[in-house]
């Protein structure tokens, strides 16, 4: 089974223009020897190097090049597919420093690329400036998936024996539409050296119909989504550079930005909709570092009693800054709410509510100035006092006692309050003949003998 031809590539070309009238995923990885990263030295071997497979694995491996090798340890059991003019020959070991002399070249385990892990796929439909939530990365229910035609790979259909369901399977050039037909697949030699795992996989072969949009279908497969995603940094989100994180439906971890909730009729289109916020807003030079997910999710029962909708889905616009700058989203939401109470009824939109999230967790523009006022008054309230001692002390200040009477203070204007705050006073106590206080007001403003 070599690499496609002319006519087979043409084939798949025309194959992927039928597909571009439905949503669709495309498996990325692969395990072919030519692929630097599934090597443990993060390169393919070097002439006269050993290799080695794991022993205990299945594999299918194509071979696009010729090799030279001085030892090889093959799996357990595989295949070598090779591509026209690849082949393997013996070589003396090599004695190349810079070739990990002595040092056997391992091909990395081919069981590590699991099917629910969004880095694994990539979807020609988005475009700049939009994403998709990480339940939505890997292939939904109405999904037509793509494995590479021409080349090996291998994918673990996950821990647990659930049924992934999705629209069709595209794999070494066929086209599965019918269980039947998977199924006969996936129980073939070629099918187990490719697919593996108690998971198993069918057909739902109904396209969404419905111009709203469909509803992914990954809420049940979420935990294992969130699960293999997040293993490269150990099961933990990464923090948040904001305060009150948002969390969509769909996704993994918290955002920064906003979520834009929209109750939609039938009139709605998703599709148009996604390129009105494509034309309309995020070319817009204050927009250019948003990214924007735009899906139909369940709406959640607390949305369904704040809203009195008995729609159980609405259409999640989740806002995300890219760049330094903050306050691009909650703009964009504003302007998004304002496009719905402009347009709300040729756009098939009936209400729309948004959620921001909080202040940068640094603080922000904002926070500093503040801060910094603070530590300026701070400092004033330390040093006005002991400068004006030191002043005492060195005969360049005086001031003197004087008895005055108790009663209604002193005003003076207040900037921070206000004059109002000069004028009102509470009434002051009777004042006792005999009561005096001392009064020392030291302004550095003044000259000496004002004060």
């Amino acid at each position: 089974m070599g690499a496609l031809g002319a006519p087979g590539r043409l084939l798949l070309c025309l194959q992927l223009c039928e597909l571009t009238r439905a949503g669709y995923k495309i498996w990325v990885p692969d395990t072919d020897f030519d692929t630097a990263d599934n090597w443990s030295q993060n390169r393919t071997p070097c002439a006269g190097a050993a290799v080695e497979f794991p022993a205990d694995k299945m594999a299918s491996v194509l071979v696009r090049a010729a090799h030279s090798v001085s030892d090889m340890l093959l799996p357990l059991d595989g295949e070598f597919v090779l591509a026209p003019g690849a082949g393997f020959s013996a070589a003396a070991s090599s004695s190349d420093l810079d070739c990990g002399a002595g040092a056997a070249a391992l091909f990395l385990d081919p069981d590590r690329f699991l099917w629910h892990d969004p880095r694994w796929w990539r979807s020609r439909d988005l475009t700049h400036g939009l994403f998709s939530v990480d339940a939505e990365r890997v292939p939904c229910h109405h999904d037509d998936v793509v494995f590479p035609p021409d080349g090996s790979f291998r994918v673990g259909l996950g821990p647990g024996a659930r049924t992934l369901r999705v629209r069709s399977v595209w794999a070494l050039g066929q086209k599965f539409t019918r269980d039947e037909d998977l199924a006969a697949f996936l129980t073939s030699r070629a099918g187990r050296l490719r697919f593996h795992g108690p998971g198993a996989l069918s057909m739902e072969p109904e396209a969404c119909a419905d111009p709203s949009g469909c509803v992914c279908g990954n809420a049940e497969v979420q935990p294992w989504i969130c699960r293999a995603l997040l293993q490269p940094l150990g099961g933990h989100c990464p923090p948040v550079a904001c305060r009150d994180a948002l969390r969509p439906e769909g996704q993994c971890c918290d955002l920064c930005g906003a979520i834009v909730s929209l109750t939609h009729g039938p009139a709605f289109d998703l599709e148009r909709y996604r390129a009105r916020l494509l034309q309309d807003f995020l070319t817009l030079p204050q927009y250019q570092e948003l990214q924007a997910a735009v899906s139909k999710v369940r709406r959640l029962p607390q949305s369904l009693e704040a809203t009195g909708s008995e729609a159980d889905t609405e259409i999640q616009v989740v806002l995300v800054e890219t760049g330094p700058r903050t306050g691009g989203a909650r703009q964009l939401a504003r302007a998004l709410l304002a496009d719905v109470a402009e347009h709300g009824e040729a756009l098939g939109v009936s209400a729309a509510t948004v959620r921001e999230s909080g202040a940068p967790a640094g603080g922000g523009p904002a926070a500093g100035l503040v801060g910094g006022v603070t530590a300026a008054m701070f400092l004033l309230l330390l040093v006005l006092p002991a400068g004006a001692l030191l002043l005492h002390r060195t005969g360049r200040l005086r001031w003197r006692r004087r008895d005055v009477a108790v009663g209604p203070p002193l005003g003076f204007p207040n900037p921070v309050f206000g004059a109002a705050g000069s004028e009102e006073q509470p009434p002051a106590p009777q004042a006792d003949a005999r009561s005096t206080s001392q009064s020392y007001f030291v302004n550095p403003l003044f000259s000496e003998t004002e004060a």
